[in-house]
């Protein structure tokens, strides 16, 4: 099969992609991987054919962007924000696609893309999904994330009232996206988004461990629980002798917001100094935060890019903003870990991971105050290392990419026999 990924980012969107690819690639499939510049390196470095498709963002646009989000405390208003930026693109985007479409036997596109149903129905393409949160697979058994939970109902009152709150968000959802892109793709003619919540994909792969996160009653067939797809940036051998050298032998707290963008991260580091203590090591990523060393605080370390499997061999710890990649990382790391919500869906990975009781959660407005004493918690609760290191164990039995081959396959085999009878 001539198989089209699709995601725009940031990494955390983009890995699971790439490893779901390369397992393709290995099944005899040939792959390309339609997204934006910032990730051109990755994809070709993973032996993926990259087709390249705006918005053509550099580095910075695409962090600029990122730091727009992190300003709206509602998810929906962070969705429009999206929106909002790729707008400019989205004539020009809706173009390329339908060019790379052209002879293709399946789209995968990230589930925050909905207008790629489109596409692929335009081209009679089989069309599947990527979920990188399982928070947005609708149940009666729970509302959408952020939604109050009315545990106090009678149980058919309460099924009736998930049901009602997924009907709402899935509207409200669309009604967001049709209102910033309807002229764009009506231009190209396509339809308004529809559903969605509730189908945006007769298969959807939700890339999350099936076993430590999978809710314990049915749920529809088209979302199907793969495990999770893990990839790693390159190597980067002066990094971690810089590491090797600062641990001296033991394991340290790291640091790691990945993708998240500070307007001032000099003054959050003087922060950071001020209430850490001293001589306490700490090793941090700078990430696309920007954080520098605060002179006079070598206590504080800080170091470029290094892929997560390496740098948390290092790890007493990890404190992370809650990223669905960063979160899959430190689970298999089998490290405690300290989680500091930014935007979207790390509030209800910060939660995930209280319930799998492998960490904690602080706020991001105070977390550089917080932290020492965050630490100091798990220190001092061996509950916290024991579990993390049980979640590790689960997730060694799982195979995420081979999982999803599994079920593209069959997806792609059960629409080929229906259009042939």
């Amino acid at each position: 099969m001539r198989i089209i990924l699709t995601s725009h980012g940031s990494t955390g969107d983009i890995f699971p992609m790439i490893a779901l690819g390369q397992r393709l690639r290995q099944a005899g499939h040939e792959v390309a991987f339609a997204t934006s510049p910032p990730f051109r390196d990755e994809v070709r470095r993973s032996g993926i054919h990259y087709a390249e498709v705006p918005p053509l963002w550099t580095q910075e646009e695409l962090a600029h962007w990122m730091g727009r989000l992190q300003h709206l405390g509602n998810p929906l208003l962070q969705l429009r924000e999206l929106y909002r930026a790729a707008l400019p693109h989205i004539p020009a985007l809706i173009d390329e696609m339908d060019r790379i479409l052209e002879g293709a036997d399946l789209l995968v596109s990230s589930y925050l893309f909905p207008m790629n149903r489109a596409l692929a129905d335009r081209h009679r393409v089989p069309f599947a999904t990527f979920a990188f949160a399982h928070n947005t697979v609708p149940s009666q058994h729970f509302p959408p994330d952020g939604f109050p939970r009315m545990r106090c109902l009678p149980e058919k009152l309460l099924r009736f009232y998930n049901r009602n709150c997924w009907r709402l968000g899935n509207f409200a959802v669309d009604t967001v996206i049709n209102l910033t892109i309807s002229r764009q793709l009506k231009s190209r003619g396509l339809p308004p988004v529809r559903d969605f919540f509730s189908k945006p994909a007769d298969l959807v792969m939700v890339g999350v461990s099936e076993k430590l996160m999978k809710p314990p009653f049915p749920l529809h067939p088209r979302f199907r629980f793969i495990g999770y797809c893990r990839w790693q940036s390159a190597e980067r051998p002066g990094v971690e002798e810089e590491v090797r050298h600062f641990c001296a032998g033991r394991r340290v707290p790291i640091l790691t917001f990945g993708s998240m963008v500070y307007d001032h991260p000099a003054e959050t580091m003087e922060r950071l100094a001020r209430a850490w203590p001293r001589g306490e090591p700490l090793l941090l990523q700078a990430g696309w935060a920007g954080f520098q060393p605060v002179p006079g605080a070598d206590h504080l370390k800080v170091i470029g890019p290094i892929a997560h499997d390496r740098l948390f061999n290092y790890a007493e710890c990890v404190i992370h903003h809650g990223g669905a990649g960063t979160t899959a990382s430190v689970l298999h790391s089998g490290r405690p870990q300290i989680v500091v919500p930014h935007i979207a869906d790390q509030n209800f990975f910060s939660e995930e991971v209280r319930r799998l009781g492998a960490g904690i959660k602080i706020r991001r407005r105070d977390w550089p105050e917080k932290l020492a004493a965050a630490v100091a918690r798990l220190r001092t609760e061996p509950a916290f290392e024991r579990q993390a290191a049980q979640a590790r164990e689960v997730l060694l039995t799982e195979d995420g990419p081979g999982r999803a081959v599994e079920e593209i396959e069959r997806f792609v085999a059960r629409r080929t026999a229906g259009a042939a009878a």
